[in-house]
């Protein structure tokens, strides 16, 4: 783990980050010490030890030959960041969310990112009042598990078609052929409709680019896509070994 790129991502500085981690290692020790164990110009280890003592990271001590500095406790620090982090979320929450009016425009909206894509799923989902019509990979299900159960709880219908062996048993579930999926290019594609109003279709693990959109015909053609999948899986299920070697061999094959 890159502790101080972590560290950063809090708001100290590379020097700040990397003198606070040497702390952490080798305490009570001088400025001069800290310069020496990092590397770090004296002059820039001060100016860190100064910001770090006004962050309230790291306490010092005036002795008659030498200052000495100790961290204070990395628990201690970092619930202090998530206190002040929580607040500060709540008062721009309380103040941004009554400055934004969603427009359902139906245009189509582009985006990338797995982390992004996962995250906007997430809220179609805990928003869903009714319905959820969802294609899922199995990397999918483990990450939206939470929040799809959380939505079958509270009542929502789910229908779910699965591309992957990941075990999923909430609402109407089908399986989706291998083969078929290899044709349609699936594999790593996620799609959620809901509540016959929003639209999410992603494709791609490892690079990720989604569209999103309130266009009540492609919201349509995706819910009727998933419904109608949905439907002839369950009528493929009921067809005997006698029905199947009826058809083509093309057909034969990707429904097994």
């Amino acid at each position: 783990m890159d502790w101080v790129a972590e560290l950063g991502a809090l708001g100290l500085t590379e020097y700040e980050a990397r003198v606070y981690l040497a702390l952490l290692r080798e305490h009570p020790t001088t400025g001069y010490q800290l310069g020496k164990l990092t590397g770090i110009p004296r002059s820039m280890v001060y100016e860190a030890l100064g910001r770090l003592e006004t962050r309230g990271a790291v306490l010092k001590t005036k002795e008659e030959k030498a200052t000495y500095y100790r961290p204070i406790d990395p628990n201690t620090l970092l619930d202090r960041h998530e206190q002040e982090t929580h607040r500060r979320v709540a008062s721009l929450r309380s103040g941004l969310v009554p400055l934004y009016t969603r427009q359902d425009e139906g245009k189509l909206w582009n985006f990338s990112g797995r982390r992004d894509t996962l995250a906007y799923a997430t809220e179609m989902i805990t928003a869903a009042e009714h319905e959820l019509m969802l294609v899922l990979t199995d990397a999918d299900v483990i990450a939206l598990r939470e929040a799809l159960a959380a939505a079958h709880q509270r009542g929502v219908t789910l229908g779910v078609m699965l591309t992957g062996d990941a075990p999923f048993d909430l609402g109407q579930v089908v399986r989706h052929p291998k083969r078929e999926t290899e044709l349609h290019r699936m594999q790593e594609t996620l799609i959620v409709v809901a509540d016959e109003r929003e639209f999410l279709i992603a494709s791609g693990h490892d690079v990720t680019a989604a569209t999103v959109t309130t266009n009540a015909n492609m919201v349509l053609i995706a819910r009727q896509f998933i419904w109608m999948e949905l439907f002839a899986q369950r009528i493929f299920a009921r067809l005997g070994d006698d029905l199947l070697a009826m058809l083509a061999p093309d057909d034969r094959h990707v429904l097994h």
